[in-house]
């Protein structure tokens, strides 16, 4: 995790795959399910989608903006965190670069301060099981 702003996490991991194939493991519910959460995830803005979030229950989101191949935000809990969340894809040599930034902490609530370390601890390890998924093969 690095980041000049306290109250946003920023990750980036190289993916040894094309961006069209980090894209599909970011859009398609059944491999996102495989790397982190259950949901109904589409590239479409506007469409509200709830990531399975296990004991912290179902967490609301929505599309903000999509570019494919390059781009997706989505708020993220809206109704308790209130975050967004954004994926950002760049070509690099065969593989991806896949960028992430998870916005609007609330770092002086204790939920927001909570959920703020523990997803930035969280999260690197995500991002590298992205790769395995994709080395599994599509289905």
């Amino acid at each position: 995790m690095t980041g000049a702003e306290p109250s946003v996490i920023h990750c980036d991991q190289f993916i040894a795959h094309p961006p069209a194939a980090v894209w599909r493991v970011l859009t398609d519910p059944e491999l996102h399910a495989r790397w982190w959460a259950a949901g109904d995830v589409r590239p479409v803005v506007g469409h509200r989608f709830t990531l399975d979030m296990g004991p912290w229950g179902q967490q609301a989101c929505e599309v903000l903006a999509v570019e494919p191949e390059r781009l997706l935000r989505y708020s993220f809990a809206p109704d308790s965190l209130d975050t967004t969340i954004t994926w950002r894809l760049q070509a690099e040599g065969t593989g991806t670069r896949l960028f992430l930034e998870h916005a609007g902490f609330d770092v002086d609530s204790p939920l927001g301060k909570t959920a703020f370390h523990g997803m930035g601890e969280g999260w690197p390890g995500l991002l590298r099981h992205i790769e395995s998924v994709l080395a599994a093969g599509d289905r």
